[in-house]
């Protein structure tokens, strides 16, 4: 069970933003991710429980931030109540798209996971509703993704095999990499492995869209 620490910034002016402190671990019935987010001073931001079933689809999402919460899922595209705390405030939303996205590595692992791309493939489209800090907003939006490189590294507890992924913005065709290992995130935008107590899990059973 993977266990660690992400620093996450600016992606554009590099000012810090936090820390996530995450779990993770696939099961039988997929995987899942619970964090802690804390500002930089060191207060609690917020909390992320996301979980896919074993084709990637996210079949379970909370988030909270500020004085938001977010409770979603893969229901006739996806699905989402965001509200207040206690539920005065709450409203519904629907859209025909694949997954979640938001500032938490937790949703580049669930994208990667759900298209399953192999190395040197073509571009894979994908829509994607990101809840956007700190009031959890929702927004649609489409990506490009491309597995451009897998290859192993050499470590202490044997090789480790670490996928390159070329992810497109199509409504800006602005392009970044990132870089998992496994069900880590290595690097990315605004991201930051900065320790891992355990070596990340490999997904060993076959998944598809």
């Amino acid at each position: 069970m993977p266990r660690g620490r992400y620093s996450l910034h600016d992606p554009h002016d590099h000012s810090p933003l936090g820390e996530e402190h995450f779990q993770c671990a696939p099961g039988p019935l997929g995987w899942r991710y619970v964090s802690q987010i804390t500002t930089p001073a060191g207060d609690h931001a917020g909390s992320v429980d996301l979980a896919l079933d074993e084709l990637g689809r996210p079949i379970r999402l909370e988030l909270h931030a500020a004085s938001w919460q977010v409770r979603a899922a893969a229901l006739d595209g996806v699905t989402w109540v965001r509200s207040d705390p206690t539920g005065t405030h709450a409203t519904e939303g629907n859209v025909r798209a694949h997954t979640f996205s938001g500032t938490s590595p937790a949703f580049l692992i669930a994208t990667a996971r759900l298209l399953r791309l192999t190395p040197h493939s073509t571009h894979t489209r994908v829509r994607l509703v990101a809840f956007t800090d700190p009031v959890l907003a929702p927004r649609t939006l489409d990506q490009s993704w491309a597995l451009v490189n897998s290859e192993a590294h050499a470590t202490d507890n044997g090789p480790l095999m670490v996928d390159e992924y070329q992810v497109s913005a199509l409504d800006t065709g602005e392009q970044h990499t990132i870089h998992i290992a496994g069900d880590v995130v290595l690097t990315a935008p605004g991201i930051e492995l900065e320790s891992l107590e355990t070596p990340p899990s490999v997904f060993s059973d076959p998944v598809g869209p």
